[in-house]
């Protein structure tokens, strides 16, 4: 059973930084891609960035790029979120989710989910 926790989310101030993590259990992920989805109020749910777990190449949405960086660590089967340069439209409910085929971007193609983390900027 694929298990994914994620952690670090809150409060920050504009132009602020935050660590998200997503720790994963419950199947082994070297072929695994990891990706990073958010939600706000009222608005669908939207891609963030992904890590592919071998190789560690990364994919990011155009409105994080040069903000937020993805990353993983093997040994702790952890992968995480490095966010910074926060903006109040980054608030959101940010999600951690695995799939082992489809398109990285695509949230109807992962079909194992985290519960979420909030996090708010305030401006």
């Amino acid at each position: 059973q694929v298990q994914l926790v994620e952690s670090g989310g809150g409060l920050v101030q504009a132009g602020g930084s935050l660590r998200l993590s997503c720790a994963a259990s419950g199947r082994t992920f070297n072929s695994a891609t990891m990706g990073w989805f958010r939600q706000a109020p009222g608005k669908e749910r939207e891609f963030v960035a992904a890590i592919i777990w071998s190789g560690g190449y990364t994919y990011y949405a155009d409105s994080v790029k040069g903000r937020f960086t993805i990353s993983r660590d093997k040994v702790k089967n952890t992968v995480y979120l490095q966010m910074n340069s926060l903006k109040p439209e980054d608030t959101a409910l940010y999600y951690c989710a695995t799939t082992w085929g489809g398109r990285v971007a695509s949230s109807g193609d992962y079909p194992y989910w985290g519960q979420g983390t909030q996090v708010t900027v305030s401006s």
